[in-house]
């Protein structure tokens, strides 16, 4: 009875649990939370072989060979450089023991079984991928439009004639003002903190 209770509890079974928040301590994958750095918990999925740790910066994976084995790899998925895209939450059926939710997160393609109980929960984390899928996807065209608009200047500037006046002078004060223009747009809408996100819509 223990047994099950623990399965239950702590996500030992095949398919995926739902950790509550108060077991967050217990797993494996919080001791690579940068808790220093003011990174924070926010959903937990874990099955016998696997950790699924989405934390306000980085999706955190503990990849299990298999359930028999002690040998786990941990790969680290921050949110502003890996873009999750392709969200889609599949529902169980009549017989299904387990629902579905897939999603890419930069280039690696993620596909994660969990126990149908906690389908409640995982709509919760489907709609708050999508926002952040969202997000990256505006903020992307969004830079997008920077370096293009950039490309203009420079390709006018290169266009007037030496004798307008110094070329030198005007590309290096361009170059320079680009640069500054150019990191300070990157810092605005290459989102590193998603906290905002979860904390609307994840409702542990």
């Amino acid at each position: 009875m223990f047994g099950k209770i623990a399965a239950d509890v702590l996500g030992l079974s095949d398919v995926g649990s739902v950790i509550h928040p108060d077991n967050y301590n217990k797993v494996d994958s919080d001791d690579y939370v940068m808790h220093e750095d003011n990174e924070k918990s926010y959903f937990l999925i874990k099955s016998k072989a696997d950790e699924y740790c989405f934390t306000n910066q980085a999706l955190i994976h503990l990849d299990g060979t298999s359930a028999m084995s002690k040998k786990r790899t941990l790969r680290r998925y921050p949110y502003s450089t890996n873009p999750i895209s392709n969200v889609a939450l599949e529902t169980a059926g009549t017989v299904d023991l387990d629902v579905e939710i897939k999603f890419t997160i930069g280039s690696a393609a993620l596909s994660i079984d969990v126990n149908k109980k906690f389908i409640e929960q995982l709509k919760d984390l489907y709609k708050a991928l999508l926002k952040i899928s969202e997000i990256n996807r505006e903020n992307e065209q969004t830079l997008d439009y920077a370096r293009q608009s950039l490309n203009l200047a420079s390709t006018t500037l290169q266009q007037f004639h030496k004798g307008d006046f110094n070329i030198v002078e005007q590309f290096d004060a361009l170059n320079k003002s680009a640069f500054t223009w150019l990191v300070d747009t990157h810092k605005q809408y290459r989102v590193k903190d998603f906290g905002a996100v979860f904390e609307r819509y994840i409702n542990n």
